[in-house]
């Protein structure tokens, strides 16, 4: 069985990718990873946060010293501290290239076009294959208006195309107004790939002390259906790589989201809960099911269930589900 496919112009020898994830901070696991048949390792995440903070205490330290005597550049080492998230970020992309085959996809977690912008290039000088940029941002202010917050989305993406040769995937929210037009919208932009969906981490409250909660909870496989939904209805209409990269368990999410028309899933709480090693149980079992359908290769089944290749395309529509309504009378 063919399990190759592509993905923003980069060939993969699977469809399943290791999402963004702290699994990827060590390059050991990244050597596992692709030992384990993933096609491709998204990194760990550099948040926007993280760069500016490092900047602050740059400029506190350079601020402390620069009426002192000339000497004082021989404390400059120790400034390295203040690099040290982002100076690491770029040593992981280069000692995993070294190490590994598999396209190594580098993470940006923001929602400004300042600093991490200009440091993707920084990225891919480090030998990043392409770059995620996971715009974590929620409008909070009611003020803004839909036209202000989908602007933020464009220009971030147009910047960075700006910067950067490699490819680009935007990691999107499913709350647009108008997601299929955003979509199509990104892609005019220079958009290389689609991500779909986002989880942002909600507040939770403890209703005992008073205060807030915030829980990392792994994703499960019933949240594939709006990511599913929407691939289904983008794939074909829009020439652009799609990923999924919610509710990824085992390898029947990665067949369903296939079949929608997803040219990558991505995972992350598998292995959380299983070990790296699954991978390769997730590659033998889709293997599996494509010998037993009779399908040779990945791209043999790609996207015939999307709208426009099932026979009844209303199926993604609101006159199914009026029928689905009318059948538990």
């Amino acid at each position: 069985m063919d399990l190759r496919t592509h993905y923003m112009g980069l060939e993969l020898s699977s469809p399943i990718v290791v999402s963004a994830c702290t699994l990827s901070e060590e390059v050991s696991n990244i050597v596992q990873m692709e030992d384990s048949g993933a096609g491709a390792v998204v990194l760990f995440s550099l948040f926007e946060e993280q760069l500016k903070k490092e900047a602050a205490q740059y400029e506190s330290i350079v601020s402390s010293t620069n009426n002192l005597f000339a000497e004082a550049s021989d404390f400059f080492p120790e400034l390295d501290l203040y690099h040290k998230g982002s100076l690491q970020y770029l040593e992981t992309i280069r000692k995993a290239k070294e190490k590994v085959k598999i396209p190594i996809i580098a993470s940006l977690n923001g929602i400004t076009n300042e600093g991490w912008i200009s440091y993707a290039k920084q990225m891919e000088q480090a030998g990043a294959d392409g770059l995620e940029i996971n715009i974590f941002f929620i409008p909070g202010d009611i003020n803004l208006s839909t036209s202000a917050v989908e602007y933020r989305y464009l220009n971030i993406i147009d910047e960075i195309k700006s910067t950067v040769k490699i490819p680009v995937a935007v990691k999107l929210n499913p709350y647009f107004s108008a997601l299929g037009n955003m979509a199509k919208r990104m892609h005019d932009y220079g958009a290389d790939a689609l991500v779909l969906f986002n989880r942002f981490y909600q507040p939770d409250f403890d209703i005992n002390k008073l205060v807030l909660q915030h829980e990392l909870q792994f994703s499960e496989s019933s949240e594939i259906k709006l990511p599913l939904l929407w691939i289904a209805l983008l794939y074909g209409r829009i020439p652009i790589s799609l990923a999924a990269t919610t509710g990824v368990q085992s390898s029947i999410e990665v067949i369903k989201y296939v079949l929608a028309g997803a040219d990558i899933a991505m995972t992350a709480s598998a292995l959380y809960k299983n070990g790296i090693g699954y991978i390769k149980t997730m590659n033998k079992e889709l293997e599996s099911w494509m010998m037993v359908k009779e399908f040779e290769s990945i791209s043999s089944f790609k996207g015939i269930m999307s709208q426009q290749h099932i026979s009844d395309p209303t199926f993604y529509e609101r006159a199914n589900y009026i029928r689905i309504l009318e059948s538990r009378r």
